[in-house]
């Protein structure tokens, strides 16, 4: 383990941004977002960016390729490939866990190209939580957020921030900081941890389960009389899929310009009345349907397709965004409710 006082700080994402780009949250009026490093910007405290760090593997607007005319032959144009590697400062275990969600989708086959070249290029420094806020449950899936998993792990505590590389990426990050850093011990920082995991423990949502989904069979859940009651306040802004780590619903779309056909894909939600809207019409009609789908798909399809992993991190976004206060948590105790 290694360590650098939080003086240094600048001096640490300077030399990071030597080699690579460097993003890493920051305060904006709207709440912290990750912003490319230049002198001056500095570390956000918050706890969590608006959005997450989603982006940078699965941006909300992406071009595919582009079609050129030239009379009747057609020409067609990829984009260029991202070569820039870069790093993550100061992602959370929630949003680091996402990506392991991201990956199984993503990465499996037929492989995403475009999703694989940025996790490639990527070294994700993830940052230890100290202060957790009331709409936290990571650990309601097995998150530990005072150990967060990254290429590398990060700290603050006292006066230093410490760092571990937990892989091939992390140990060559940390090793072109050099004389920067210093040898620490590993117990230097477990009194952070033990306090945040006391924190997230006491936490409204600290002791919420999702376990008991896990117990009742698929169509009892599909067919709960909860879903009518649980949608009838749903406005359909897709708010919490737009905030939400996890989710990978898009669209492609098209635009013809008069010189190229433009092809690219962006994000789609499935609380739309247009999502997934075919010839003969919309395979999910009405709101209720929507919203069963939503949730269905983190809470039921998605462990038991996935080893039983829920596609869910617990990273609160949901219920601090939504406009009318309904959240997964509310849907996973009503129809762990009807089945006790």
């Amino acid at each position: 383990m290694k360590r650098v006082n939080r003086s240094k700080l600048g001096d640490l994402f300077a030399k990071i941004a030597e080699a690579e780009a460097l993003y890493l949250p920051v305060d904006a009026p709207e709440g912290a977002r990750y912003e490319k490093w230049a002198p001056g910007k500095k570390l956000s405290n918050a706890t969590n960016t608006v959005r997450s760090a989603k982006d940078f593997f699965f941006p909300q607007t992406e071009r595919l390729y582009d079609v050129k005319r030239s009379g009747k032959t057609l020409e067609i144009e990829p984009p260029e490939t991202e070569t820039e590697s870069f790093v993550l400062f100061g992602v959370r275990a929630c949003d680091v866990r996402s990506f392991k969600i991201l990956d199984s989708v993503f990465l499996a086959d037929p492989v995403d190209t475009f999703y694989k070249n940025r996790r490639e290029r990527a070294t994700v420094v993830a940052l230890a939580c100290d202060r957790p806020e009331e709409t936290c449950f990571c650990g309601a899936f097995g998150i530990d957020a005072a150990a967060p998993e990254g290429d590398v792990s990060a700290w603050f505590e006292g006066d230093f921030l410490y760092l571990k590389a937990q892989s091939e990426k992390g140990e060559a990050l940390l090793a072109k900081l050099g004389d920067l850093l210093e040898d620490a011990d590993e117990k230097d920082v477990e009194t952070q941890q033990m306090r945040t995991r006391w924190m997230l423990s006491a936490l409204p949502l600290g002791k919420v389960s999702f376990e008991g989904m896990k117990k009742t069979d698929l169509m009892d859940h599909f067919k709960n009389e909860k879903w009518r009651s649980l949608s009838e306040a749903c406005l359909g802004c897709g708010t919490c899929t737009f905030v939400c780590p996890t989710c990978q619903c898009y669209d492609v779309k098209e635009f013809d310009d008069g010189r190229k056909i433009r092809k690219f894909r962006c994000w789609d939600s499935c609380m739309y009345s247009d999502f997934t809207l075919m010839a003969h019409g919309n395979s999910r009609n009405s709101q209720l349907e929507r919203f069963r789908q939503r949730f269905m798909h983190k809470l039921v399809y998605h462990p038991n397709n996935h080893d039983g992993e829920f596609g869910c991190v617990g990273c609160g976004r949901c219920l601090q965004k939504c406009p009318i206060g309904m959240n997964i948590v509310k849907v996973e105790k009503a129809l762990e409710a009807t089945h006790e």
